[in-house]
């Protein structure tokens, strides 16, 4: 059973913290093993730098609420690790996911390409923030969510009307902050235009993006946070 809870959130605000993540200097040598195995399984993985979460803070006042953070720079095989070790300790992956709508209804989910860490599932395009996702000493997850939007389908800020505030999704140690998107396309011509897109990609990261017309139609491989948002979002209309 799901254990996801939503909020509407109109601000959020994470910024840049210098502190140390004692995870991996306490593991070093667990985190270290687990990534040349996962490379052996997936030598396409790559130890970039992304960024972790903590020291989360919600205000849930009407009209304003607000969430608050710090967020440091980590190792990619420090976070497959982490993740693989069942999320020890308080830290979060907080991320942001471009929650695309059709004109007709339909939300639009990517399937992940069989040589991605998370081969198979599907979910809203997004990817954990990296450094290029820092404005100053502020994650910038508007700015995030655009640019994974734009690499993963080829969709940029001028296909989309940008919905104010945040859906927010927490489950666990996932922290997913949806900006919903509506387009004035129906689904057929956003499919059409994104599968152009990834077969000129030789190495994309989404197989596809698969329409959700309704609750019925969300299928295997659709992760518990996805599957509680978007239930939650058909439930409304």
């Amino acid at each position: 059973m799901s254990t996801a809870r939503i909020a509407e959130i109109a601000t959020i605000d994470i910024r840049l913290s210098t502190a140390p993540w004692n995870f991996t200097t306490e593991r070093a040598a667990e985190i270290e093993a687990n990534w040349q195995s996962r490379l052996r399984d997936n030598p396409a993985l790559y130890n970039g730098k992304i960024l972790l979460t903590d020291k989360i803070a919600l205000s849930t006042a009407p009209a304003t609420a607000r969430l608050e953070g710090a967020c440091f720079v980590a190792e990619y095989k420090a976070f497959q690790a982490w993740r693989d070790f069942g999320w020890p300790g308080e830290v979060k992956n907080l991320f942001a996911m471009a929650a695309l709508r059709s004109a007709d209804g339909a939300y639009l989910l990517g399937e992940m390409a069989p040589w991605t860490a998370n081969a198979g599932q599907i979910y809203f395009p997004c990817g954990t923030p990296d450094l290029d996702d820092l404005a100053g000493e502020r994650l910038d997850l508007e700015g995030s969510m655009w640019r994974e939007l734009r690499e993963e389908t080829g969709f940029t800020d001028t296909d989309f009307a940008e919905a104010p505030g945040w859906s927010v999704v927490f489950d666990g140690a996932l922290i997913a902050c949806m900006k919903r998107l509506q387009s004035p396309l129906p689904a057929a011509d956003l499919l059409a235009r994104a599968s152009a897109f990834l077969a000129r990609d030789k190495n994309p990261e989404l197989v596809r993006l698969v329409p959700v017309f309704g609750a019925a139609d969300i299928g295997a491989g659709v992760p518990d946070l996805m599957r509680a948002w978007l239930k939650n979002a058909f439930d409304s209309v």
